[in-house]
């Protein structure tokens, strides 16, 4: 099913051919000024530098030829050259029924189907999910859900960190708690032991112990960096170590990222590509594209044209140890070999942009991707407090996911009526599934690369900008619903277009918002950007509350008329559930 827009622009391109100029300038935009207008072009203005014509008279004869039109109702041309319309209603409201009847509400999926990696969340193991965890998880799962919607193939892979220096950290700092563990008898030729030697409570408490030692006694923490490199080249007691912390963290890892409602297709680690690297590495280096540098193998990724530096990619430290650009080089190997995408899109702190360039300039030096493969950085910014400074806890601490969770239910449960006719246990978990859309909503609202303010009074308020007041708008439509089909009448499964008359100005505004949702699908997809769908369902949501407000549907006596509404809200409804699946929530049925 085309979009709305591109139906309006079809006719103003064949305007401009009729009239003897170029169609290209038949662009077509929504109306900056929908005060005057709903649609606009601005073609005029650019075609009379070519043809050498005052643009108002381009528009007046182009405003002739649209007379005719069968999706413009009203076309003006407004000096110097601006084209003005307004959609033919009869036209608009035909469309809109078309949606309810097409699948997907008529948003074509891709006629070229695209394998993509999605390689997102990216936690270290050991470590529990805290708040810097969110936004790679949340934009994450968003982006998949998306570029699935549209007709793509989509692997998402949390690529757990499982192979740098914080395993030698654990390692160690568990050495100085239990140091008569048989891990640590060099003499040690048995079986070890099948359970770990530490709980999921014990193993949160070594890595934070361990690391800040790091950085108080040298010694430790050049033990540490020895550790890594021998657990790196399979030391045995280390790798039987490494096993007990996988099974006693991913559990952990998935049940937190479970309470995002975030899935992830591969939970593959960098440990998952060690086999990879003693071949890669000497591939670079057989070929000439890996060189010695202060003891490090390092490959040259500067290219003419840089306007800054870009360092060398290092695939090797001085003391043969991997670090994350070695496993990252060597993932996109086995991805390759594994699922052969078409294109990659990693999810990771902004900060982390030249890492990803030094690695896929690398990639494709070494010819470990296509030319055509697409490589794509999506940096995001940082979750801040209202301080302006990264989010912590009230004594200063990083604050666990599982925390913020549980704190933006309880401020939802203190917001929900007092006076709610539902159990405790009901409102416990509508406060949950509220939450959730509260915690989402506020960070997909924002666009990914910008830093943004958490504030847990204002997204969790049912008015507003926010994923409650998305929900709240979903509930009333479903009430509003439930009301009607309890009555035995007349007019039920009425079609949006089952009358001509004229619409009253706030069902148009939700009528036009409607007929935009392939349009923006495509537009959130193409710029990889949630945010948009975010937009989207707030002014959609707005124009219905509008719309309610102005409009008795209930106590409608027109039964054509009423059913008509009810119709367009029912659809409203369907594409509000769709969008905020995509965004990775979902709504109640009351609240």
């Amino acid at each position: 099913m085309k979009k709305l827009i591109d139906m309006i622009a079809e006719d103003v391109r064949e305007a401009f051919s009729a009239c003897g100029y170029d169609e290209k300038f038949g662009m077509v935009t929504l109306s900056n000024r929908p005060d005057l207008c709903q649609y606009q072009c601005n073609g005029a203005m650019a075609a009379a530098k070519q043809y050498k014509v005052a643009p108002i008279e381009i528009a007046k004869a182009v405003v002739e030829q649209l007379s005719e039109s069968d999706t413009i109702a009203e076309v003006s041309a407004v000096m110097p050259g601006f084209i003005n319309m307004k959609v033919d209603e009869e036209f608009l409201a035909a469309y809109l029924q078309e949606m309810t009847e097409q699948e997907n509400y008529g948003f074509e999926k891709t006629k070229k189907p695209l394998t993509i990696i999605l390689d997102y969340g990216g936690p270290n193991v050991a470590k529990p999910l805290h708040i810097g965890h969110l936004r790679s998880a949340v934009i994450g799962e968003s982006i998949k859900r998306i570029c699935r919607f549209v007709g793509h193939k989509v692997i998402g892979d949390v690529h757990l960190g499982d192979l740098g220096l914080q395993m030698g950290l654990v390692i160690e700092g568990l050495r100085e708690r239990a140091p008569e563990l048989p891990y640590f008898d060099e003499s040690f030729t048995g079986e070890y032991p099948k359970e770990p030697p530490f709980t999921l409570a014990e193993l949160e408490e070594i890595y934070p112990a361990a690391s800040a030692l790091s950085k108080q006694n040298e010694e430790f923490k050049e033990r540490a960096q020895r550790t890594t490199l021998r657990f790196q080249q399979g030391d045995r007691a280390y790798c039987a170590l490494w096993r007990h912390i996988m099974n006693v963290s991913v559990p952990d890892l998935k049940r937190n990222y479970e309470n995002l409602n975030v899935t992830f297709d591969l939970w593959k680690g960098e440990s998952d590509v060690q086999p990879y690297i003693p071949d890669m590495v000497a591939d670079l280096i057989s070929r000439g594209l890996a060189h010695e540098s202060q003891g490090a193998m390092v490959v040259d990724v500067q290219e003419d044209g840089d306007t800054k530096e870009i360092p060398p990619c290092i695939v090797q430290k001085s003391d043969g140890a991997a670090l994350y650009a070695t496993s990252d080089l060597a993932t996109i190997l086995e991805r390759e070999k594994l699922y052969a995408p078409n294109r990659y899109i990693y999810l990771a702190d902004k900060r982390q942009e030249m890492h990803f360039t030094q690695v896929f300039r690398t990639a494709r030096k070494a010819g470990f991707v296509d030319p055509e493969t697409e490589l794509t950085f999506l940096g995001f910014g940082t979750m801040n407090g209202k301080d302006g400074k990264p989010f912590k806890t009230r004594d200063g601490g990083v604050m666990r996911l599982e925390q913020l969770i549980a704190d933006t239910n309880e401020e939802v449960k203190k917001k929900m009526s007092e006076n709610r006719e539902i159990s405790e246990e009901e409102a416990g978990q509508i406060a949950k599934t509220i939450g959730l859309a509260a915690i989402k909503y506020g960070d997909l609202s924002n666009q990914a690369t910008k830093d943004y303010i958490f504030d847990l009074e204002r997204f969790t308020s049912f008015e507003g900008n926010t994923g409650p007041y998305i929900l709240y708008t979903m509930v009333r439509i479903k009430s509003i619903l439930a009301k009607y089909y309890a009555e035995d009448k007349e007019g039920k499964a009425v079609s949006i277009n089952a009358s001509v008359r004229k619409y009253g100005a706030d069902e148009l505004a939700l009528m036009l918002l409607t007929a935009r949702f392939n349009d923006m699908i495509e537009h959130a997809y193409e710029e990889i950007a949630p945010h948009k769908v975010c937009q989207y369902i707030y002014e959609l949501a707005d124009a219905f509350n509008s719309f309610y407000h102005n409009n008795k549907i209930i106590a409608e006596t027109d039964s054509v008329k009423q059913g008509e509404w009810i119709s367009l809200i029912t659809l409203v409804l369907h594409l509000l559930e769709v969008c905020i699946d995509l965004l990775g929530f979902s709504a109640p049925d009351r609240m």
